[in-house]
C-alpha cells in the first residue's frame, strides 16, 4: 500500500497512470485495481484526492432522465447510477432518496413540462410524472407563490461528495494501486512504447495513460498532441444553510433546464444542510474558485422565488467549484491507440452519478482500443466508510469515541484520530473536515478549531517511502 506526497518517484515503469485523482480518475484506479497483474498509479498535482470539481458540487445522485437521449453520458449516467446507489450501500456512503421535483414558474416552463417526461422515457426512466399546482404545494408547503406545476422525478437522489471518491481511492491502495500526491504532471512525451510524464517530484513512466485531469484535461491533450476540445471553467457559487433549514424542503427542487446547466436548485444533503445553487458563470480563470457580492445576490434572489423562508436562516457557509465544461454537449471520452492513451474529458456535474460507469468504459477503451493486455480480474474487498451516527458499542470498545471535539457534527476525538491514521490521511484542516466534519457544522470551527488543529499537528507524518526518482 503505497501512498506518497514527497520525495522521489519510482523510477520502475507503471503499466497505467492516471492523472487526476478527482472522482472519476479515483474511480478507474479503483477498476483497474480489479486487475492484479497490471502496476497502477494514481497522481494528483495537490495534496489530497478530489481537490477540484469533486469537492464542490451539488451532490446529486442523479437518474439521466433529462440527458441527451442516446449521448454517451445519459447511458453511463444511467448506468452510474445504478452501480453507485448499490456502492454505496456496500461502503457506507450516505444516500438520501428525497426525490426532485422540477418546478415551472411561468406558462413556457409549463409546457416544457411534458417534453421532459417525454425525454425521460427515452432515456429509460419511467418514473416521472407531471403534476398540478395542488399537488405540488401539498407536497412543498413552503414552496414560493406563482409555481403553476412541476415533473416529479421520484429517483433522483442526494449522496456524499467527499466520501465516495475517499471509497475509490481507499479501496485502490488497498489493492496495490499507487497514489502520488503534489505531482503536477508539467511534461509529457512519448519514447517508443513508453509515456514520460514529468513532474515537480520527478518522472513518472507509464505504458498506458490516463488523462482524467478535469479542468486541465484539454491542456494534457494537447501536450499529447490532440485539439479535440476546450475547457471553458464555468464557476457554480453555492450557499449552505443550516440544519435548522432542513424542514423548509422535502425534495430537490430544480429548474427547468437551461443550455448553460440544470440552473438554480434547492437541495437538502445528506448531512442535514440545505444549498441553494449553483451560479453558471463561464470565465478564464481555472482557479477562480472564490464567491462574488454579485454571485450570492443573484442566489437570495433566485431563492426568495423558490423557497422564500429559506432566507431567514442561517448561513452556515458558502464555496464555488469549477466545472469542465466544453464546447461540446456529451462527454470526450476517447482511446488513442497511436499512443496508448485515454482521454476523459468534459465530465461536468453529472461526473460523481456516472463514475463508475465511466470507469468500466474506460477500462474497455485501455483493452479494445489500445491494446493493453488487462489480465484476469478479481473481486475486491470491500471498504466500510466512517458512520458519523455516535454508538454507544463503539463508546463501550473504545472511550475516545465518547469524547466529541466537534459537537455541532458529532465528531470524537477517536473519529478524528482514525481519519489521521487512515490509508489516506488528510494534510490539511480541509482535508479532516472532508473527511469527518470537523469544523463543518453551524459554527464552522470557531469552537472547535483549535483542538481539531492541535490534533492534526500531533499526528504523525507520513512516511517517505525510499525510491530513485528519474528526471526528465
Amino acid at each position: 500500500m503505497t501512498v506518497t506526497a514527497e520525495g522521489p518517484l519510482p523510477a520502475d515503469p507503471y503499466d497505467v497512470v492516471i492523472v487526476g485523482a478527482g472522482v472519476v480518475g479515483c474511480a478507474v484506479a479503483r477498476e483497474l485495481a480489479r486487475r492484479p497483474r497490471l502496476r497502477v498509479a494514481l497522481v494528483e498535482a495537490q495534496d489530497d484526492i478530489g481537490q477540484g470539481t469533486s469537492k464542490a458540487n451539488t451532490a446529486i445522485l442523479h437518474t439521466g432522465f433529462d440527458a441527451v437521449p442516446g449521448s454517451l453520458e445519459a447511458r453511463l449516467v444511467r448506468e452510474g447510477a445504478r452501480l453507485l446507489a448499490a456502492y454505496a450501500a456496500e461502503s457506507g456512503i450516505p444516500v438520501d432518496p428525497v426525490g426532485a421535483l422540477l418546478v415551472a414558474w411561468d406558462e413556457e416552463q409549463l409546457a416544457a413540462l411534458p417534453r421532459l417526461a417525454e425525454k425521460a422515457e427515452r432515456n429509460e426512466y419511467r418514473d416521472a410524472r407531471l403534476l398540478g399546482p395542488a399537488e405540488l404545494h401539498e407536497r412543498e408547503p413552503h414552496l414560493g407563490p406563482g409555481a403553476l406545476g412541476a415533473l416529479h422525478v421520484p429517483g433522483e437522489s442526494v449522496i456524499c461528495p467527499w466520501t465516495t471518491p475517499l471509497a475509490y481511492a481507499t479501496q485502490a491502495v488497498h489493492h496495490g494501486v499507487d497514489l502520488h500526491l503534489n505531482s503536477r504532471v508539467e511534461q509529457v512525451s512519448r519514447h517508443g512504447d513508453m509515456h514520460a510524464l514529468v513532474t515537480g517530484r520527478g518522472t513518472l513512466r507509464a505504458r498506458r495513460l490516463v488523462n482524467a485531469a478535469g479542468l486541465h484535461a484539454d491542456t494534457l491533450d494537447r501536450r499529447l498532441g490532440h485539439d479535440d476540445f476546450t475547457v471553458t471553467p464555468r464557476r457554480g457559487q453555492l450557499i449552505v444553510f443550516d440544519t435548522l433549514a432542513r424542514d423548509l424542503v422535502r425534495h430537490i427542487l430544480l429548474p427547468v433546464p437551461t443550455a448553460l446547466g440544470k440552473g438554480v436548485l434547492v437541495a437538502p444533503t445528506v448531512y442535514g444542510n440545505v444549498l441553494l445553487g449553483p451560479t453558471a458563470e463561464d470565465l478564464e480563470d481555472r482557479r477562480a474558485t472564490e464567491s462574488t457580492a454579485e454571485g450570492l445576490a443573484a442566489l437570495r434572489a433566485q431563492g426568495a422565488r423558490i423557497l422564500p423562508a429559506l432566507l431567514d436562516e442561517e448561513v452556515t457557509a458558502v464555496y464555488a467549484g469549477l466545472r469542465a465544461a466544453t464546447e461540446h454537449e456529451d462527454y470526450r471520452i476517447t482511446a488513442r491507440p497511436e499512443d496508448g492513451s485515454v482521454t476523459v474529458g468534459g465530465i461536468r456535474s453529472t461526473g460523481l452519478t456516472a463514475s463508475l460507469a465511466i470507469a468500466a468504459h474506460v477500462t474497455g477503451l485501455l483493452a479494445d482500443g489500445t491494446g493493453l493486455d488487462l489480465g484476469p480480474a478479481r473481486v475486491l474487498e470491500p471498504v466500510r466508510m466512517r458512520d458519523p451516527r455516535p454508538s454507544a458499542d463503539r463508546i463501550a470498545a473504545d472511550p475516545r469515541y465518547g469524547v466529541l471535539v466537534c459537537h455541532c457534527e458529532h465528531v470524537s476525538r477517536g473519529d478524528i484520530l482514525d481519519a489521521l491514521a487512515g490509508p489516506i490521511p488528510p494534510r490539511t484542516l480541509d482535508g479532516l473536515r472532508r473527511r469527518t466534519r470537523a469544523r463543518a457544522g453551524r459554527c464552522q470551527g470557531t469552537y472547535c478549531g483549535s483542538a481539531v488543529r492541535d490534533l492534526l499537528a500531533e499526528a504523525p507524518a507520513p512516511p517517505v517511502l525510499p525510491g530513485k526518482a528519474t528526471r526528465g
